[in-house]
């Protein structure tokens, strides 16, 4: 079997740093990418405050690298901790808290036009 597209190393600190509005992100695999057409984007986040948000198309895997804090899902208060990994569906309503160094892989990818911030009044209220 011939691959279809080539395969991708990357090195965290070799990659872009950006401020998120979950915290900051280095983009390891990224919007820079999509003419490798990855199966999925990956960022490594270090979570500070991450706003309450969805996306319509978009799953999202976090896998906690270091740290501890909790996961908001759809209003309910999840604790996670180095090795927690959690399956956020398209629709869910999701934020982050405590201090920890987090895995995102967005699946297919996560586009600029498929972030939707919501108020905690409006998560609480659905």
């Amino acid at each position: 079997m011939t691959p279809t597209h080539p395969p991708l190393v990357r090195h965290e600190g070799h990659t872009p740093r950006e401020r998120s509005a979950c915290g900051w992100r280095d983009r390891l695999i990224s919007r820079e990418d999509v003419e490798l057409h990855p199966a999925a984007w990956a960022h490594a986040v270090d979570i500070d405050g991450a706003k309450l948000h969805y996306h319509q198309r978009s799953t999202e895997l976090y896998y906690v690298l270091e740290g501890s804090g909790s996961v908001i899902l759809d209003g309910e208060e999840q604790p996670v901790h180095k090795g927690s990994l959690v399956h956020i569906p398209p629709g869910v309503v999701h934020g982050a808290k405590g201090k920890m160094r987090v895995l995102v892989v967005g699946v297919p990818d996560i586009a600029e036009d498929d972030y939707f911030e919501v108020s905690e009044v409006e998560s609480t209220a659905s």
